[in-house]
């Protein structure tokens, strides 16, 4: 079995998600991302500030990402304005994006108006279509709202959630239902990982998934209360906020690394350039690796399922 004879679907946010489909952007049509769209912060912050709308500047990120980087449309998307006026500090592909919104019935118009521009071949969904942000709730139920304000908690929340509570697109749902391998990461834990896994009817088909379901964690550690989880730890979080565990493999760089509960394969992942990446090649030598167990073997149920 090989990676192009698969359905891949991708969930995320962030640098992370796009750096995922980057590297399967090969995949073309066979291949989905699905956006985590609860940013509150930059560019993206000071647009959902002005009206109401998801947030855009995960999506750009990874449409962006999957056009060549010296293009025209990569440059135009990622442009960011100087100075201190109105226009400074946002993305030109933010506001590109937030306009269209404006014109557009849908969001969903929006993105598939862009990739056809940018010539993305991949699916791209956002996670819904309905402004939402993220709740956290420290264990004396106190609570936090938005991205921003998740990131700079100093102690992990015993709960994340969305408000409003928001559903996902059909698209989505049949993407994952149809998906032979899921990717989940890599990300800050708690505002690109966690977030799409929160909207109950997504979290409800990974907990129905028949295809097999990889978490590719981080490189290095992030700057978060998360970082102080051991694997086992994040993956009880993890079955404590959603509801189920929709991992079957763990894909990491540290070789310290292991679960009971779920397959762990760890290697070297690291990008000599940029050390805090993926490298791409060898990324999709350890998902190859990952499916090449899977043929061999009957899929690892997650959690004993």
């Amino acid at each position: 079995m090989q990676l192009n004879e698969l359905n891949i679907v991708a969930i995320g946010g962030g640098h992370g998600l796009g750096r995922v489909l980057s590297t399967l952007s090969f995949m073309r049509d066979q291949l989905t991302g699905i956006v985590a769209t609860t940013d509150n912060g930059g560019s993206t912050g000071r647009l959902r500030k002005l009206s109401s709308s998801i947030a855009w500047g995960d999506l750009r990120n990874c449409l962006t990402q999957l056009v060549e980087h010296d293009s025209v449309g990569n440059q135009l998307f990622n442009y960011r304005f100087d100075g201190q006026d109105e226009l400074g500090g946002h993305n030109l592909g933010n506001l590109i994006l937030y306009g269209l919104d404006q014109i557009q019935s849908r969001p969903l118009d929006s993105i598939k108006l862009v990739r056809r521009l940018l010539r993305v071949k991949t699916q791209l969904f956002p996670m819904s279509e309905t402004p939402t942000d993220l709740m956290a709730f420290y264990p004396q139920r106190r609570c936090r709202v938005g991205e921003l304000s998740v990131d700079e908690m100093p102690i992990m929340p015993k709960n994340l959630m969305l408000a409003p509570l928001v559903k996902s697109l059909p698209q989505s749902i049949e993407a994952i239902e149809n998906a032979d391998l899921i990717i989940l990461g890599p990300g800050s834990f708690l505002t690109s990982v966690i977030p799409p896994l929160l909207v109950r009817d997504i979290a409800n088909a990974l907990c129905k998934r028949r295809g097999h379901s990889v978490f590719l964690e981080n490189i290095v550690a992030e700057n978060s209360p998360a970082a102080d989880l051991t694997l086992h730890e994040k993956l009880e979080w993890i079955e404590s906020n959603v509801g189920c565990l929709p991992i079957d493999t763990v894909i990491c760089q540290n070789k310290e690394m292991e679960s009971p509960r779920v397959n762990v394969i760890c290697r070297d992942l690291r990008c000599d350039a940029v050390p805090h990446h993926h490298d791409k090649e060898k990324l999709v030598a350890a998902l190859m690796d990952c499916v090449s167990q899977l043929s061999e073997a009957p899929r690892l149920k997650a959690g004993g399922r």
